[in-house]
C-alpha cells in the first residue's frame, strides 16, 4: 500500500474524529490570535471565511443532489471539504464566542456556551449525519448574525435595538440570497426548506428570543476590570484605587467592604468599546432585602468613549448605604447586562490604623 493509499484509508477510518479535531483546531487557533473587534483585517478575514463557507455549502447541496460534480483533477481537493468547513466554522465560532463571553455576565455566557456545545455535540452524533448540511447551515446562520452584530455597533457608534434589527435584517437578506441562488439550480423547494430555510429560521428565532430576554450580550462592549474600593483618586492620568488587604492574594478589591463611620463606597469599572463607539451605560446598584429580593437603590448614568485599549475608566460613589449584600450591574442604555459585581458591606468600628493596598489603573 502506497503512502497516499494509507493516508486515504486513515482519513476514511477516522473521519469523524478528524472533523472534530479540525473544528476544535479552528476554535483554538482564534483563541490564541484573536484581535480587537474593530480590527479591519479581522473583519475582512471574517467576511472572507463567511463567503468560503457559503460557497462550500452551496456546492455541497448541489453535489448531494447530483446536480454538480467537481472536475476530475479537483476531486481530491473536494474530499477535504468537511475538514475545511469544520475549521472555518470553528474559527468563526471561537471569535464570536469569546466576544459574547467578554460582553456578558456569567449567566448570559453560560447559556450561549451551553447552546453552542450542544450544537457541536449533536453535529457529531451518527443519527444526524444525513442532516449535516442543515446543521452546518445553522452554524453558518449563527456566524452571519454574529458578524453583523459586531459590525453594526462599530459602524453606527452605539449598541441597542437599531444594530440588532439591522443585524437580523442583513442576516435574513444573506440567507435569502443564498436560497435564491440554489433555486436557480432547480432544487426541490421542499429540500430547500428542510436544508436551508428551517435551520436559518430556527437560529434567528432563538437569537431574537434571547435578545428580548436580555440574554444576548451587547457585543462589542466588555468590562475588562471592575471592583469596589474605599478610596479613589486621580493622579497624573491614572486612577489610584485603595482597598483593604486580605488573606487572598488574588483579591484586588473590597469584596467584603468593611465600612467604618464616614466611609463611602467607590465602584470602578474599565469598559472596553471600539474607537467609534460613544454610548451611555448605567451603573445599577441593588441591595438584597430581608426576603432575599434584590431592590434597586440607584441607577447612575455614565457616558463612555471608545478607543482606549485598556477600556474607558468610570466610577460611581455611594455614601448612603446599609450593611448587607450588594451588587452593581453594568448595563447598556436598554438594560442589557454587561457585567455584575457582588460585594458585602460589613459595619466595623473606626480604626485609623487600617492597612490599605493601592492599585493603579
Amino acid at each position: 500500500m502506497t503512502l497516499k493509499e494509507k493516508a486515504t484509508a486513515f482519513i476514511k477510518k477516522y473521519e469523524t474524529p478528524l472533523e472534530v479535531a479540525f473544528f476544535v483546531g479552528g476554535f483554538l487557533f482564534d483563541i490564541i490570535f484573536i484581535s480587537d473587534p474593530d480590527d479591519m483585517f479581522s473583519i475582512a478575514q471574517q467576511a472572507v471565511y463567511l463567503f468560503i463557507i457559503a460557497t462550500l455549502i452551496h456546492y455541497e447541496m448541489l453535489f448531494r443532489l447530483h446536480k454538480w460534480r467537481p472536475k476530475e483533477r479537483y476531486l481530491k481537493l473536494w474530499s477535504y471539504r468537511d475538514f475545511s468547513l469544520h475549521f472555518l466554522l470553528g474559527s468563526l465560532l471561537s471569535v464570536y464566542s469569546l466576544l459574547y463571553i467578554k460582553s456578558a455576565s456569567i449567566l448570559s455566557s453560560f447559556i450561549f456556551l451551553s447552546l453552542l456545545v450542544a450544537i457541536i455535540l449533536i453535529n457529531e452524533l451518527s443519527f444526524v449525519k444525513s442532516a449535516k448540511v442543515s446543521l452546518k447551515v445553522g452554524f453558518f446562520a449563527i456566524c452571519v448574525f454574529s458578524f453583523f452584530s459586531v459590525l453594526y455597533p462599530i459602524a453606527l457608534g452605539f449598541v441597542g435595538w437599531t444594530p440588532f434589527l439591522l443585524s437580523t435584517l442583513s442576516t435574513v437578506l444573506v440567507l435569502i440570497a443564498q436560497i435564491q441562488v440554489l433555486e436557480r439550480a432547480q432544487i426541490d423547494p421542499i429540500i430547500l426548506k428542510k436544508s436551508m430555510t428551517a435551520p436559518s429560521v430556527a437560529v434567528l428565532g432563538v437569537f431574537a428570543l434571547f435578545y428580548f430576554l436580555g440574554w444576548i450580550p451587547p457585543v462589542p462592549l466588555s468590562v475588562k476590570a471592575q471592583g469596589v474600593y474605599h478610596k479613589l483618586e486621580k493622579h497624573e492620568g491614572e486612577f489610584v484605587l485603595s482597598f483593604e488587604k486580605t488573606w487572598q492574594p488574588w483579591q484586588d478589591s473590597d469584596k467584603e467592604f468593611k465600612a467604618a463611620p464616614g466611609d463611602v463606597i467607590y465602584f470602578y469599572a474599565q469598559i472596553y468599546s471600539p474607537a467609534r463607539i460613544t454610548d451611555k451605560i448605567t451603573l445599577h446598584w441593588q441591595m438584597k432585602d430581608k426576603k432575599g429580593i434584590w431592590q434597586t437603590t440607584d441607577r447612575v448614568p455614565l457616558t463612555i468613549q471608545g478607543g482606549r485599549k485598556e477600556g474607558f475608566r468610570g466610577y460611581a460613589v455611594k455614601a448612603n448605604y446599609q450593611p448587607g449584600e450588594w451588587r452593581v450591574s453594568v448595563e447598556t442604555n436598554i438594560g442589557t447586562e454587561i457585567s455584575r459585581y457582588y460585594f458585602e458591606v460589613i459595619p466595623v468600628a473606626a480604626n485609623p490604623d487600617r492597612n490599605f493596598t493601592v492599585l493603579l489603573r
